[in-house]
C-alpha cells in the first residue's frame, strides 16, 4: 500500500492517494463543509488532478467533521457580487459535469448531512455509501428557492416524479436505510466504518478491468437517456474494442488459471 497525502495545493479540501485510490476530503468543518468560492475551486482542482493521473481507478469523496457538507454557505459575503446564475454556470457546473464524464467511477462517502448543494454533490457521483445516522435534505422549499446542481433530474430519474416531488417539497430529512431502500445509496453501513468500509469498496472496484468500468459507466450514462436499440447500437463496438484488449486476454487467462487477474488498461 502507497500512501501519498497532497495538501499543499489545497486550502478546503485534503487530497490523499492510497495505491490507486483518491480521496478526497471537504475539509471546511467549521462551516459544516458548505461550498464558497473556495471549495468550489479546490474541489474543481483535486478533481482535475485525479483525473490526469494515470494510477487513479477510483475516487472517493468525503467530508471532515461532522457533516458530508451543508451545502451553500449562506453566511459567505464573497458570493454577493455575483449573480447565482455566474455561480451555478461557471462554478457549480464545472465540478458536476467532471463527475459525470470522468473515465473512473466517484463514490460518495456520506455521514451526517448531505443537503442543498451538497446533496447535489452526492447524487452527482456514480455510487454512495452512508454511515446508518446520515441523511439527505432537500430544503429548498423552506428558503424559497428550487433544487438545483441537477438535482431535480437526479431525483426524478432515481425515484420517479412523484416520490421526488414530494421529497422536495416537504422539505424532509431522508435517512440512510430509506436511500438505500430506493436506490439513491448503494450502502448503509456503522458510523465508525464508513471511512474503512468505502475504502475496501473502492479498492475492491479498483481491481477491475478498467477499460471495462469506464465503457460500463459511458454506456449506463448514455442509456438513462436514450433507447434500447440506441444503447444497442453503441455497446456493439464497444464489447469489440475490449474484446481486442490484452486486458480481457488477461482476464480469460486468469480464470483459466484460477488467480486474480493483474489488469493494465490497454
Amino acid at each position: 500500500m502507497v500512501l501519498k497525502n497532497e495538501n499543499e495545493q489545497f486550502q478546503t479540501v485534503d487530497y490523499t492517494q492510497d495505491d490507486s485510490v483518491v480521496v478526497i476530503t471537504i475539509n471546511r468543518p467549521e462551516a459544516m463543509n458548505s461550498f464558497n468560492a473556495q471549495l468550489r475551486s479546490d474541489l474543481l482542482r483535486a478533481l482535475k488532478k485525479a483525473k490526469l493521473a494515470n494510477d487513479v481507478r477510483v475516487i472517493i469523496i468525503k467530508g471532515n467533521g461532522k457533516n458530508f457538507s451543508a451545502g451553500a454557505d449562506l453566511k459567505n459575503t464573497e458570493d454577493v457580487q455575483k449573480s447565482l446564475e455566474e455561480v451555478l454556470n461557471n462554478e457549480y457546473r464545472p465540478i458536476f459535469d467532471l463527475i459525470s464524464n470522468i473515465d473512473i467511477p466517484v463514490i460518495a462517502s456520506v455521514h451526517g448531512s448531505a443537503a442543498g448543494i451538497g446533496l447535489s454533490l452526492a447524487l452527482c457521483c456514480d455510487l454512495m455509501i452512508m454511515s446508518d445516522d446520515a441523511f439527505l435534505l432537500a430544503p429548498f422549499t423552506s428558503i424559497s428557492l428550487v433544487p438545483d446542481g441537477g438535482m431535480n433530474w437526479f431525483l426524478v430519474h432515481q425515484l420517479g416524479y412523484r416520490k421526488a416531488f414530494q421529497l422536495c417539497i416537504e422539505s424532509e430529512r431522508i435517512d440512510a436505510k430509506y436511500c438505500v431502500k430506493y436506490g439513491l445509496a448503494n450502502k448503509c453501513v456503522p458510523t465508525e466504518a464508513l471511512d474503512s468500509e468505502a475504502l475496501i469498496w473502492a479498492r475492491n472496484i479498483a481491481k477491475r478491468a478498467p477499460l471495462s468500468v469506464t465503457a460500463t459507466k459511458k454506456i449506463m450514462k448514455y442509456a438513462a437517456n436514450h433507447s434500447w436499440s440506441e444503447t444497442y447500437d453503441m455497446e456493439v463496438p464497444a464489447q469489440q474494442k475490449l474484446i481486442d484488449s490484452n486486458d480481457f486476454k488477461e482476464g480469460v487467462k486468469a480464470f483459466i488459471e484460477k488467480r486474480e487477474p493483474r489488469f493494465n488498461g490497454d
